[in-house]
């Protein structure tokens, strides 16, 4: 019931506007002398671990920036000649792709070729593999390439901010692909292909990419697509974007490219962690 009654609350409210403030006041600096007492009264509310912060907190100089921290070199080992997780984070859902239908929640479905935004994209997944994979505020924010491969494009998709927790994913239908989110397409060069996709919510500031500007949360909400040549070469555990506050990747995987493997919903993963073998 509570949930239900925050999705109606949310629908009436200015999620772009509200979405666009908490930016603002993430970015505002945080004077030096505050720093320890605040990244650390954050981390225990939310459960992050700032020990694992690459540089001393005094170094981030506002509250995004110890979001999108990176963190101390070899914490995260990249699994080799695998598919590999791009965030750390709980599985929120896994499955087979069939007939352009992947799950959401408590028997909701949506489709593959409305997340994407590319029929033709989603075609190439079928009978392949997906997850969804869900960052909270407690998790590190980055986000990672899952496969060996090359970039061939990106696309911004605008659309709404709803939240991408529990309460909005049971109620809100085809929530994934309703919301804005940038699609980035990885090929192997045996013509297999991913889908890394980075999906928007309210209160996220922004989405950000490492190679291109384009990014969630645009002040002029217009489809914006990007399309690389040649393509950007890229190997897997390389930075690929962050998050302004926690919210959810989705990986769609062809069969051509390799297997995710089973995966138990509420489980963690960590960035770098094998989810499954490459197709040969």
């Amino acid at each position: 019931m509570f949930g239900r009654l925050l999705i109606l609350l949310l629908a009436v409210l200015p999620k772009h506007f509200m979405s666009h403030v908490a930016g603002a006041l993430a970015s505002l600096p945080v004077p030096t002398f505050l720093r320890p007492t605040v990244f650390k009264g954050y981390s225990r509310i939310f459960g992050a671990r700032p020990e694992e912060a690459e540089h001393p907190l005094t170094e981030y100089g506002s509250i995004n920036k110890f979001f999108t921290r990176a963190l101390k070199p070899g914490l995260r080992p990249v699994a080799e000649n695998a598919l590999v997780s791009p965030v750390d984070a709980a599985v929120g859902a896994w499955g087979p792709v069939a007939n352009d239908t992947m799950y959401q929640a408590k028997g909701r479905t949506y489709a593959l070729s409305g997340l994407l935004g590319d029929k033709a994209l989603a075609e190439e997944m079928d009978g392949g593999s997906y997850t969804t994979l869900y960052l909270a505020p407690k998790d590190y924010h980055r986000i990672h390439i899952p496969v060996d491969g090359v970039i061939t494009s990106a696309t911004y998709i605008p659309g709404k901010l709803w939240p991408v927790n529990v309460a909005a994913v049971t109620h809100v239908a085809d929530l994934f692909a309703v919301n804005e989110r940038i699609v980035v397409e990885i090929r192997r060069p045996n013509g297999g292909v991913m889908a890394v996709v980075a999906v928007g919510a309210t209160m996220v500031g922004m989405t950000r990419l490492v190679f291109d500007a384009i990014h969630t949360n645009a002040r002029a909400r217009k489809l914006e697509r990007r399309t690389y040549s040649p393509p950007l070469p890229v190997k897997a555990g390389a930075p690929l974007g962050h998050f302004e506050f926690g919210s959810t990747v989705i990986l769609a995987c062809s069969p051509t490219c390799g297997v995710i493997e089973t995966l138990q919903v509420g489980h963690t993963v960590k960035m770098g962690q094998r989810l499954g073998p490459l197709a040969s």
